[in-house]
């Protein structure tokens, strides 16, 4: 029987090609084939090299990369932990990880916590369990003790956006400082002098903390100026948490008082967006002003000003800075903040007009 038709046979079931097929059909040993694969071709002549490439042309050859990285004690998987894959942010991140592992070789193993912490914590034992070599994570309350058992187990961390109190490692986000400084400097220069926040509860997330002590600060140092502020919690479960914000607004637009507000993140701005629109209707933005730390797609569709984030090379350089652990660089723990761009629309400009005053 031909070797053709001894393939034929051999794969008339659809069975997948094997390393010793190959080497049967390229008429050579399983050693060679693997040289080959390894890209050791220098120690093969010409007619084998063009022979093996014939057979795993004709067999349709496709190494099993898992089994091949785990004899090298590599398998090329990397963990991603994301708090919550609703959020824009997190979806654009993970497009920038995505195309970087790609490049470097790695395939991404994807957990969504939704915010749940103790899934968290699972997804992160079950990541250990799967020995990737390296974990990506945008958490929200995940424990220090629990990426230190990672670290100790020889498995680098990098941390997207948010820090985790008492550990030490690679981190990757917004310089969330200057992102808050340059909207409210944005929003003064436009005449408004009445600043309100909006933010989901920032206690366990390090870069809501960050950013909420950035505005208070701003404001503090802008109070000679007749400029004022104030933080509103806002949950996003619960509807009574929004009566504080139209208080707030009332009670400014009462003192003649140029009112903006300020969401922390796009889930924040959406929520407020829909609010003031049920509220006051489809001309709510003439009533107060409004901005955002990320600048979602709907941002552009509702004129909305916004701080837009480097989310895709906050992404890549994740896996950057993943990649040169991985392959044993050693130094400091580096946290690399990269800058916000104004987006300025029609939401923020001049001439708005609060309440008709």
């Amino acid at each position: 029987m031909s070797n053709e038709n001894m393939a034929r046979d051999n794969f008339s079931n659809d069975r997948r090609a094997t390393i010793t097929d190959v080497a049967r059909e390229a008429g050579t040993g399983k050693t060679s084939i693997s040289r080959y694969l390894n890209g050791e071709t220098g120690v093969l002549s010409t007619q084998l090299r063009e022979r093996i490439e014939e057979a795993i042309a004709k067999l349709d050859y496709r190494p099993n990369q898992m089994a091949r990285g785990l004899k090298r004690g590599r398998n090329r998987l990397v963990g991603m932990l994301v708090a919550d894959l609703t959020n824009p942010y997190s979806v654009e991140v993970l497009q920038g990880v995505e195309a970087a592992c790609h490049a470097y070789g790695y395939m991404p193993l994807i957990c969504h916590a939704a915010n749940e912490v103790d899934l968290e914590r699972r997804y992160l034992q079950l990541l250990s369990t799967y020995r990737v070599e390296g974990v990506i994570v945008n958490a929200l309350g995940v424990k220090e003790e629990t990426l230190e058992t990672l670290a100790r187990g020889g498995v680098p961390v990098v941390l997207v956006d948010r820090s985790v109190d008492g550990l030490v490692t690679d981190m990757v986000g917004l310089d969330n400082t200057e992102a808050v400084r340059m909207a409210i400097r944005h929003l003064v220069s436009q005449g408004f002098d009445e600043l309100l926040f909006v933010v989901q509860p920032y206690a366990q997330v390090s870069s809501r903390r960050v950013r909420e002590a950035a505005f208070r600060d701003t404001i503090g140092a802008l109070g000679v100026s007749g400029v004022s502020g104030a933080t509103i919690v806002l949950d996003l479960d619960n509807d009574e948490t929004l009566a504080e914000i139209d208080a707030r607004i009332d009670a400014a637009q009462r003192r003649n008082r140029r009112v903006a507000l300020f969401a922390a993140n796009a889930p924040v701005a959406l929520r407020v967006a829909l609010h003031l629109k049920a509220l006051h209707g489809a001309d709510w933005q003439r009533r107060v002003a409004l901005m955002s730390i990320d600048d979602s797609e709907w941002a552009e569709l509702a004129g909305m000003t916004t701080v837009r984030q480097p989310t895709y090379t906050i992404g890549e350089r994740a896996v950057e800075f993943l990649h040169e652990r991985i392959e044993g660089a050693v130094m400091a723990a580096r946290e690399c903040l990269l800058p916000g761009e104004l987006i300025v629309r029609t939401s923020t400009s001049a001439p708005t007009n609060n309440g008709g005053t």
